[in-house]
C-alpha cells in the first residue's frame, strides 16, 4: 500500500508539473482566408492574457519569435498565412520581445511628420504652412495635408501646388460644396477664399514594431459666414503605417472623425467633389501610362460615378522600367459604402490625361452633419511597386473590412 501511495503521490505531482507548464503558454488560432494572398495585421484582445504582464511574455508562429505591439487592450502583430495559422504566448525571462528590430518610427523634420520604414520616410504630413510659388497669390497657402508619399523604391507619388490648380495637396479631403444655414462655404477650392483646412495640432505619435501613427487636430475654417472667420468642423485625422514584411509593399490607413460645434451643423451638400480622400498624382502619369481596375471591374474611362470597395490606380514608374501605384480601399462602415469615386476623365487636362483619384461620399446624396455629432471615415491603402492585382485588392479589402477570428485553445492561471 505504502508503494502505491506514494507512485499515485508522484504521479499527481508530474501532472500538477505539466499543468502548470501549460498555463505558462496561451495558445490559439488564427482562421485562413480561402485565398492566402499575404501578410495582414491583426489583433487579439489583452483579457485572453487573464491580468498577466505582457512583457513576461514572448509571441511564437511554429517555433518563430514574432513581433507584437500593446496598443490600449490589443496585441497587434502580423499574421503570415503561409507559416500556419497557431500561436502561442510563452512566459520568458526576457522583456518580451524587444530583441526584435523595430522598423517603424515617427520623425519631425522641417516642418514635416514623417512615418518611417527601415529608416526611411514613406509617408510625410505637413503640418507647417506651406506657400504657393512666387507670384502665385497666398490665399493658396496651406497645412494639414500629405505629401510626399513614396514608394517602397523612392518614387514620389503625390503631387502638390499644380499650375492647373493650385488648391490640390498630395493627399487631403477637405468637403467642397457646404452649406452653413444659409450660406454656401467651399473649403476645397481655395482661391474663392471661402474656407481652408488647417493643421491645429498633434495629439499623438506612436511607434513600434508592427506600426506606427499620428493623431492630428485639424480644422475647417469658415471665412465666409461671419465677419470673424470661425470653426465649421473640428477633425481629428489618424495616419497608421504597417510594414507587410516585404520590400515592395506597404500600407497605411487615413482615419477621419469630425464633428460640427455650430449651433444648426452643416450641409455638405452632393457634388462630385469633397471630402473622403482625395489624391492627386505626380505629373509623369498620363492618359498613356496609367491604369485604374475597380472592384466592380471597371477602368480608367469608365470608372468615374461609379461605387467600389477599392480601386487600383497603377502607372508608370520615374525610371520608365516598370510600375507601381496605389491600392484605395474604403472601409464597410463608411457612408454610401460601396464608396462612389471621382476620376478624371482620360482626355482632361488639355488631352494629358493627369490622374486624379477620390472616394466622395456625397458624389450622389448630400450629408447633413448634426451639431456636436461624431463622424468616422476609414480607409486603407497599399503602396506597390510592381503590380498589384485583383486576386490580391479582394483580399486586402476582406481583410480591413472584417479581420480573421480568432479562436483561443487554452487559458493561463
Amino acid at each position: 500500500m505504502r508503494i502505491i501511495k506514494g507512485n499515485l503521490t508522484l504521479f499527481f505531482f508530474l501532472v500538477l508539473c505539466i499543468s502548470c507548464k501549460q498555463n505558462d503558454e496561451l495558445t490559439f488560432e488564427v482562421d485562413s482566408y480561402k485565398d492566402k494572398m499575404g501578410v495582414v495585421p491583426i489583433f487579439v484582445n489583452t483579457d485572453i492574457l487573464r491580468g498577466k504582464n505582457i512583457d513576461n511574455y514572448a509571441l511564437f508562429q511554429n517555433k518563430n519569435n514574432v513581433n507584437y505591439q500593446l496598443e490600449g487592450d490589443k496585441v497587434w502583430f502580423l499574421h503570415n498565412p503561409d507559416k500556419g495559422n497557431s500561436y502561442v504566448f510563452k512566459e520568458t525571462q526576457k522583456d518580451g520581445n524587444s530583441s526584435l528590430v523595430n522598423n517603424l518610427e515617427v520623425e519631425k523634420k522641417n516642418g514635416n511628420l514623417q512615418l518611417m520604414l527601415k529608416e526611411s520616410p514613406v509617408v510625410s504630413y505637413r503640418y507647417e504652412m506651406t506657400y504657393p510659388p512666387e507670384g502665385i497669390d497666398s490665399i493658396f497657402k496651406k497645412s494639414g495635408f500629405i505629401h510626399p508619399i513614396l514608394t517602397p523604391k523612392g518614387d514620389t507619388l503625390t503631387r502638390i501646388q499644380p499650375s492647373d490648380h493650385y488648391h490640390h495637396y498630395g493627399l487631403w479631403g477637405p468637403w467642397t460644396h457646404t452649406r452653413i444655414d444659409t450660406t454656401r462655404v467651399d473649403f476645397w477650392n481655395l482661391g474663392e477664399g471661402m474656407g481652408t483646412v488647417l493643421f491645429k495640432e498633434i495629439k499623438d505619435t506612436i511607434s513600434g514594431d508592427i506600426f506606427s501613427s499620428f493623431t492630428a487636430a485639424q480644422e475647417h475654417i469658415d471665412f465666409k459666414t461671419q465677419d470673424a472667420p470661425q470653426v465649421a468642423l473640428n477633425e481629428n485625422l489618424q495616419v497608421q503605417i504597417w510594414d507587410l514584411d516585404r520590400d515592395d509593399r506597404y500600407m497605411f490607413d487615413y482615419n477621419t472623425s469630425f464633428s460640427s460645434p455650430l449651433e444648426n451643423g452643416i450641409l455638405f451638400e452632393q457634388y462630385r467633389y469633397g471630402g473622403g480622400i482625395g489624391l492627386r498624382f505626380n505629373e509623369r502619369w498620363k492618359a498613356d501610362n496609367c491604369t485604374v481596375l475597380t472592384s466592380e471591374g471597371n477602368d480608367r474611362i469608365t470608372a468615374d460615378g461609379t461605387n467600389a470597395k477599392w480601386c487600383i490606380v497603377t502607372g508608370e514608374s520615374s525610371d520608365g522600367k516598370g510600375t507601381n501605384g496605389i491600392l484605395f480601399m474604403s472601409h464597410p462602415k463608411n457612408r454610401m459604402h460601396p464608396e462612389p469615386m471621382r476620376i478624371w476623365p482620360i482626355d482632361g487636362n488639355g488631352g494629358r490625361g493627369d490622374m486624379f483619384f477620390e472616394f466622395c461620399p456625397i458624389r450622389h446624396e448630400e450629408w447633413k452633419i448634426e451639431p456636436n455629432k461624431m463622424y468616422d471615415l476609414k480607409y486603407r491603402m497599399v503602396v506597390f511597386e510592381g503590380e498589384l492585382n485583383a486576386e490580391e485588392a479582394e483580399f486586402y479589402w476582406q481583410t480591413f473590412a472584417a479581420q480573421p477570428k480568432v479562436k483561443q485553445i487554452n487559458q493561463l492561471n
